[in-house]
């Protein structure tokens, strides 16, 4: 089992950012993970206020400066919203990223969800079909570039490209992984079983699962990709399983209720030995790689490292 952890960048300065990124790299840690937001999203760890009017920074940026303070950690987006960029836009980012790690960015996408940062930086918010049809649009234009041997053609309802080059191309082989962030079981996993790499099985996403942030919920949704990749014709053993999932390491049986109130069934808190036992049912399901939602502090980050992820060195 590989380990992830998020950044937290929102009501944050850029001292606090440093020294999680510098804590991260130094650690066990396989990947460091940022978000992509204007405005701090609501959520319900309550690890940052709902206010809008603190510090946000911006997650691509984030990355690029990641990218030159560390050496070995993965790298990626949970998840860049589709709606924030042109997608030809996004793949020479990506590849650039890709090219300047030395192969270290996964590109995770998502068709985004935030009404209100598009309401207050002017951008259309389209209906929840148009964002999942300019989603899949944009993952398969996305692809035909990383894959491509030359300029692209492509002539969408939503995108186009008059023979564009991706150069550099990826530095990744056979191309950088796509990540598609959701669940939604018509649409988004049928996009990721066309156009994309990894699954993330998402705390945020599971409030509609019976059973939460469950193995009988991954297992649920890995059979609903599997029937897609059967339909589009896709191997599903090619797509990777990972999940996002917040983290609530404690002795403390009413903290860990509260969690669990908060985040629905399922949610990863309590004592060491049942956290152990818990990612390690997700291994044996298949899943290898877990990433952690952003701790409050790097002290924090060091506890789960040497607590939770040494556990399975």
């Amino acid at each position: 089992m590989k380990f992830g952890v998020q950044v937290n960048s929102f009501n944050a300065s850029w001292d606090d950012i440093r020294a999680y990124i510098q804590t991260v790299e130094a650690g066990r840690w396989n990947s460091l993970w940022f978000a992509d937001h204007f405005l701090p999203p609501p959520v319900p760890t309550k690890l940052w206020p709902t206010e809008e009017h603190v510090t946000c920074f911006d997650g691509f940026t984030l990355i690029a400066v990641a990218a030159g303070m560390t050496q070995r950690l993965m790298l990626g987006g949970l998840v860049m919203g589709n709606t924030y960029r042109n997608p030809a836009l996004v793949a020479k980012m990506a590849a650039t990223l890709d090219q300047a790690s030395k192969g270290r960015f996964v590109l995770g996408l998502g068709s985004a969800w935030f009404r209100r940062e598009h309401e207050a930086y002017g951008w259309d918010f389209p209906s929840l079909k148009e964002r999942s049809d300019r989603f899949q649009e944009a993952c398969e234009l996305i692809r035909k570039l990383f894959t491509a041997d030359g300029p692209v053609d492509y002539n969408g309802r939503y995108y186009r490209l008059n023979q564009a080059p991706l150069s550099p191309g990826c530095y990744q082989k056979p191309h950088i992984p796509i990540l598609v962030g959701g669940h939604g079981e018509r649409r988004t996993l049928r996009t990721l079983a066309m156009h994309g790499d990894i699954f993330n099985f998402n705390a945020w996403g599971t409030r509609n699962l019976s059973d939460g942030m469950s193995v009988a919920s991954y297992q649920y949704l890995i059979g609903v990709l599997e029937r897609h990749c059967e339909e589009v014709g896709r191997d599903p053993a090619e797509i990777r399983g990972t999940i996002h999932m917040p983290l609530n390491l404690t002795d403390d049986k009413e903290s860990a209720k509260r969690s669990v109130e908060r985040l629905g069934p399922g949610a990863m808190a309590g004592p060491r030995n049942y956290i152990v036992d818990r990612i390690g049912e997700f291994a044996d399901a298949g899943v290898e790689e877990i990433m952690f939602p952003p701790f409050r502090d790097a002290e924090t980050v060091q506890r789960v490292e040497e607590e939770i992820a040494a556990a399975f060195d």
